[in-house]
């Protein structure tokens, strides 16, 4: 069996550890985990690991958060993985920091970066991981408060979260969303 893990960011030193780019960083943290490294390849940096027979994709893509789509369509067709078995960690602004859920849909939510991949892969049936930056901003500061980084409480926090954020990841690649989602939502 396969599946897709995919971590969305923005390339580039800028956005290296940003809210916006958990998505990046829990990949990375895996990665670690795993002894694995990412190469550049198509639309994404690109790493993969076997795990309890599984073989597990992860891709950050390198298309700007934006156009996110375009490297989830083309990994999802080149790795022949049917949407069920993909899973997009995205960063949340409507859960508090550190809060994660894990969801076999749902809307993009005003998320530019999900919003491409309905576009580009067929609609919102595909599973996701929801990690929780929290709203803490002014009225019209949502940009900067995404593109900015994790205060320094928030930083000491972020690798057990995102240690959970790992363990849940390989749960949905094990057990399955169901179990998972009872499991480890919070």
């Amino acid at each position: 069996m396969k599946y897709l893990i995919v971590g969305l960011g923005n390339i580039g030193p800028e956005y290296e550890l940003t809210r916006h780019n958990i998505g990046f960083l829990v990949l990375d943290k895996i990665a670690d985990k795993q002894k694995v490294d990412f190469s550049l390849e198509r639309h994404a940096y690109k790493s993969e690991f076997k795990y309890k027979g599984r073989s597990i994709h992860l891709v950050k893509p390198t298309t700007y958060m934006n156009l996110s789509g375009k490297a989830v369509a083309y990994w999802m067709q080149e790795l022949k993985i049917p949407k069920e078995n993909i899973l997009v960690v995205v960063d949340d602004l409507a859960l508090p920091f550190g809060t994660l859920r894990m969801r076999p849909k749902g809307s993009a939510a005003g998320h530019n970066g999900l919003k491409n991949i309905e576009q580009l892969c067929g609609g919102q049936e595909y599973p996701r991981l929801r990690f929780g930056i929290g709203n803490e901003f002014g009225k019209g500061q949502q940009v900067d408060f995404v593109l900015s980084r994790f205060s320094n409480e928030e930083f000491k926090e972020l690798p057990m979260v995102m240690d959970r954020a790992g363990e849940m990841i390989l749960s949905f690649c094990t057990a399955g969303i169901a179990q998972t989602m009872t499991q480890y939502n919070q």
